[in-house]
């Protein structure tokens, strides 16, 4: 019966910890470099779509 590679799992595992980490810092780090009236329409709450509402002239 093969042998479980744990050290190769918990690698795998830190490395998405790193990544998830570094992610976050990136995005807390584009927030806060963003004007502070203004905010993405996912934290806004609003849903963003691809149509044009406004009316013809």
């Amino acid at each position: 019966m093969a042998k479980t590679n744990f050290q190769y799992e918990k690698r795998q595992r830190e490395l998405e910890k790193k990544r998830k980490a570094e992610e976050k810092a990136q995005k807390k780090l584009a927030a806060k470099n963003q004007p502070p009236g203004e905010q993405d329409a996912d934290e806004a709450g609003y849903e963003t779509s691809e149509t044009d509402t406004t009316a013809p002239d």
